[in-house]
């Protein structure tokens, strides 16, 4: 009986054994109610950001062809445009503009509208992902960046995410005093877009040094701690329906979808506490890389209080 005990243990262990080697994933405590990654078969690894790169090279490709053929589809850059004769402007650069030149113009006011409605649908922060030409080419420096890192040749330094809310009231003042918008002229989203459009600029050099910045000293810096574009965006994503939703019956927590998380801590209450069944801050970018990680499929894109309708 004990000899038969024994076996079966062995048998039990074995089995686990080869279930953590197969799928290879290391996991740890946590809310989820898997005891192990399950890998659905069907899932497709890098589906969203494949999606998310074809739109956001669509419409940058796009400011350059409406420009270069006289198309006039998508006029101007990332800072003010127009859209099939719609003005639309970066909450950001409009409140700029409204502070240095102590003018309220009808256009203004209208582009502004417009892009809080349009980001009110698609979910705040998604400007930062699927339409800033900048946070490509910082997807790009990340990869560089681990790969470095992997080999022990770099290490990554964190700032606190605050400073991000210094520039953007230091450069709202700075807008009021100097009666200039003095942001635009530094800003690495205007630099490139404006690169894009009519041709490249000295700024591009300021770009490459932010880049091999956050390639040799610190991840994803600008976005992730400085940059005061997002802001607006955060805080219109704190009313947007389109979330990240989280499923702990499916999560093994295996905490991949913050090792690739450009903001782990939006996931925070979710996958560490199992408080949240959504990702609910403003400052997720719904860039969709958790998603992608997940093939155990806890996380998928859900209308937050709609989906219980629709």
């Amino acid at each position: 009986m004990k000899k038969r005990q024994q076996q079966d243990r062995t048998v039990n262990a074995a089995v686990k054994n080869t279930n953590e080697n197969r799928s290879g994933v290391k996991t740890f405590k946590g809310p989820g109610l898997r005891k192990e990654n399950i890998p659905n078969p069907k899932h497709k690894r890098n589906k969203w950001r494949n999606i998310r790169w074809a739109i956001l090279l669509f419409f940058n490709v796009l400011f350059f062809a409406s420009f270069y053929f006289d198309i006039q589809v998508l006029e101007g850059s990332l800072s003010a445009s127009r859209l099939l004769g719609f003005h639309l402007i970066d909450p950001f650069a409009a409140i700029q503009v409204i502070l240095s030149s102590r003018i309220l113009m009808v256009n203004l006011v209208i582009g502004t509208v417009t892009v809080f409605i349009i980001y009110i649908v698609l979910g705040g922060r998604t400007f930062c992902s699927w339409v800033c030409p900048y946070h490509w080419l910082a997807e790009l420096g990340e990869k560089i960046n681990l790969f470095l890192k992997k080999r022990k040749i770099v290490r990554s330094h964190s700032f606190d995410r605050k400073f991000r809310y210094l520039f953007y009231a230091l450069f709202l003042i700075l807008a009021l005093i100097t009666g200039f918008t003095v942001f635009e002229t530094i800003n690495p989203v205007s630099a490139i877009s404006r690169s894009i459009v009519y041709g490249p600029s000295l700024l591009l050099i300021w770009v490459v040094a932010l880049l091999v910045f956050e390639i040799l000293y610190s991840r994803r810096a600008w976005c992730r701690y400085f940059c005061p574009v997002g802001v607006s965006y955060q805080l219109i994503g704190l009313l947007a329906p389109l979330r990240v939703k989280w499923n702990k019956e499916n999560c093994s927590n295996c905490k991949r979808c913050q090792n690739v998380c450009l903001v782990p801590h939006v996931l925070k209450d979710s996958v560490n506490k199992g408080t949240k069944e959504y990702v609910d801050s403003g400052a997720c970018t719904r860039c969709g890389l958790c998603i992608d990680i997940c093939d155990d499929e806890a996380l998928e894109f859900s209308l937050k209080y709609l989906d219980k309708i629709i």
